[in-house]
C-alpha cells in the first residue's frame, strides 16, 4: 500500500518540487488554507482573551458601584 503526504492529515498534499503543474498547485493551495486556518485559530484566542478581560472590568466596576452605594 502505497502512502501520501496529504494522508497525514497536518500536512498539505503533494510535493511543492512536483514534476506535476496540477500537484504543485494543489500543494500550494493547501498550504495556504493551513496557514490561513492556523490564522483564524490564533485570532479566535484573542477575541476570546479581550473578551473575557472585558467581561472581568466591568465585573469590577459594577461591583465598586455596588459596594459604594448610598
Amino acid at each position: 500500500m502505497m502512502t501520501y503526504a496529504a494522508d497525514d492529515p497536518g500536512s498539505p498534499g503533494g510535493s511543492p518540487d512536483s514534476p506535476d503543474p496540477l500537484d504543485r498547485l494543489r500543494f500550494e493551495q493547501e498550504s495556504r488554507r493551513l496557514a490561513q486556518e492556523k490564522k483564524n485559530e490564533r485570532m479566535v484566542w484573542w477575541y476570546l482573551a479581550y473578551f473575557l478581560f472585558g467581561i472581568h472590568i466591568v465585573a469590577f466596576v459594577m461591583i465598586y458601584a455596588v459596594m459604594h452605594a448610598k
